[in-house]
């Protein structure tokens, strides 16, 4: 966590959004000057968007970025320690904890962009989303405990992407990884240069577009489904969503398209 500066102009949004002719969203936070702390508003204004992706039949893709030096800097330090009172701190972190089971539940990838440091609430941010790229620059810690307040809602995502006692040494020690360390760990996909980071991220989102919706859907669905039962139950619903998927049209006219050796044509 890292204590922020004083916020924007207050006219001015603290998230920015945008939606291209494909599906694809970009919610970029904008509170650079607080190094887009997660506070009430920034929270209420992700949640709403990541509502609105859910309820367009079209969506296809969320990309979460940020302005500024940092990606996110955790929870809003002065605004907590403002309301020290039990009863906010638990409506805070169930807000928090809402905003990150609706990126999961989407039914569409939602990757981040991540152009500076990401500690805290906003490594947990990063760890939600399905993917991740970063610039060479960044970093990434669940540091909490410097300041005495242990991370345990942003291990909640952590523990989903690395090793136990990797993300227990980062929770326990505040100490923060290189974009490489996290790349290597498995915390993000891809690490690039800084001036290299869009063109990369593009090309990452056009392949994801270019497959079918219903079976992106269905298997983002069955991943994370999956991750939390045991094995037998696994494969149970691993063949029913395959059965399901393969009955259904993307999959027979790719399957066709494969016989007929042509590129298949699904529907925008």
């Amino acid at each position: 966590m890292t204590e922020p500066t004083p916020p924007s102009p207050p006219d001015e949004p603290v998230l920015l959004q945008s939606r291209d002719a494909r599906g694809v969203f970009t919610l970029a936070l904008n509170t650079p000057r607080s190094f887009n702390v997660l506070s009430e508003a920034m929270l209420s204004a992700l949640q709403a968007a990541v509502d609105a992706v859910a309820a367009d039949p079209q969506a296809r893709l969320v990309v979460i970025a940020a302005n500024g030096r940092a990606f996110c800097a955790g929870h809003d330090l002065k605004q907590m320690r403002a309301h020290p009172e039990l009863g906010y701190y638990q409506k805070l972190f169930a807000q928090c904890s809402r905003l990150m089971l609706a990126i999961r539940k989407l039914e569409v990838p939602v990757i981040a962009r991540v152009q500076g440091l990401a500690t805290a609430a906003g490594c947990q941010l990063v760890a939600q989303c399905d993917l991740a790229v970063a610039s060479d620059n960044a970093s990434f810690g669940v540091n909490g405990i410097d300041v005495g307040l242990f991370c345990a809602t942003p291990g909640v995502a952590l523990s989903r992407n690395i090793l136990p006692k990797q993300a227990m040494e980062m929770l326990l020690t505040g100490d923060f990884i290189s974009a490489e360390e996290a790349r290597v760990r498995g915390l993000v996909n891809r690490v690039v240069a800084p001036d290299a980071l869009d063109a990369e991220l593009a090309a990452l989102v056009d392949r994801i577009v270019a497959k079918p919706r219903e079976a992106i859907a269905m298997g983002k669905t069955l991943f994370y489904r999956q991750l939390e039962t045991g094995i037998e139950s696994a494969y149970q619903l691993a063949g029913q969503t395959m059965a399901c998927n393969m009955a259904h049209a993307v999959a027979q006219e790719g399957v066709q398209a494969f016989i007929d050796k042509r590129p298949p044509s699904w529907r925008a």
